[in-house]
């Protein structure tokens, strides 16, 4: 998509990081930074700290990116943050639900924010895994899936970044149907593993939707991350040197995070932009 003329786009993204270093934050903005420029529009953002400050943006936003998050997306229920963040969700719903409002309010929620949306609308089960997933893994399309705009221009399977404690599992079909949400993908398929595959994405709405993965996973950037003696040490210590080697391998194949990269965030971008 390319608009010949400069236009102003505003967007929130609620960070939900607590304070904790992370890489997450850095690949939104850069995402942010191409979109506009690749697009010709000014990207305008804010970033509200909502674990540790209780910061919650206001309507005043035309989109809205959750980001992901350390910790448990049970043990935070009914925490004062928590409070404000599903305050501010319902301030969305009725906006656009409001028949009055004709530009829509677009969100995306990342890992820890799709574990909390998840719970909050009981449309599946969220639980804890059995052990972490880390690394870099296929995600398989279901047919919702293959026909959302997100999801346009990759594979199936196709890969993401994965790191995460917790699950989403065991969608209720009931609530779904209540919510008009669908689910749109799974973590590899394993028949021969006893345990049921993890939802790796949802649209909750026409204007909302949510990834498990880390669609902002940058993997020149994450890469080079990796290789600092530091991280390295870090990870190897929980998590093995043959996956740290394979997440280096794989985070530099082209056809894998590079092109979700690529793809995921910014076809959201596109059909945020093109409403409005």
């Amino acid at each position: 998509m390319k608009l010949m003329q400069k236009k102003n786009i505003r967007v929130a993204v609620l960070d939900m990081n607590d304070g904790v270093t992370n890489q997450g934050m850095r690949c939104i903005r850069e995402i942010l930074n191409q979109y506009g420029e690749a697009n010709h529009l000014e990207m305008e953002w804010d970033e509200f700290d909502v674990r540790q400050n209780l910061e919650i943006p206001g309507m005043g936003y035309d989109i809205y990116i959750s980001s992901g998050g350390p910790g448990s997306p049970l043990e935070s229920e009914g925490s004062e943050w928590e409070t404000h963040y599903f305050n501010w969700l319902q301030q969305v719903e009725a906006w656009n639900s409001n028949p009055a409002n004709i530009q829509k309010k677009f969100v995306f929620f990342i890992c820890h924010s799709y574990q909390l949306v998840c719970r909050h609308y009981k449309i599946a089960t969220v639980s804890k895994r059995r052990s972490t997933s880390f690394g870099v893994f296929p995600v398989h399309l279901l047919e919702d899936g293959k026909n959302e705009l997100i999801f346009e221009g990759l594979n199936d399977p196709f890969y993401a970044v994965d790191s995460r404690d917790y699950q989403v599992i065991s969608p209720d079909a009931e609530r779904l149907k209540q919510y008009g949400s669908t689910v749109l993908c799974i973590e590899k398929d394993r028949p021969h593993v006893p345990l049921e595959r993890a939802i790796m994405a949802i649209r909750f709405n026409e204007y909302m939707i949510g990834t498990q993965f880390h669609p902002e996973a940058d993997a020149i950037g994450m890469s080079m991350y990796l290789q600092r003696e530091d991280k390295k040490k870090s990870v190897i210590e929980v998590h093995g040197e043959a996956k740290w080697a394979s997440m280096i391998e794989q985070l530099n194949d082209p056809d894998k995070i590079l092109w979700t990269y690529s793809h995921v965030l910014p076809n959201f971008l596109d059909q945020a932009v093109e409403h409005l």
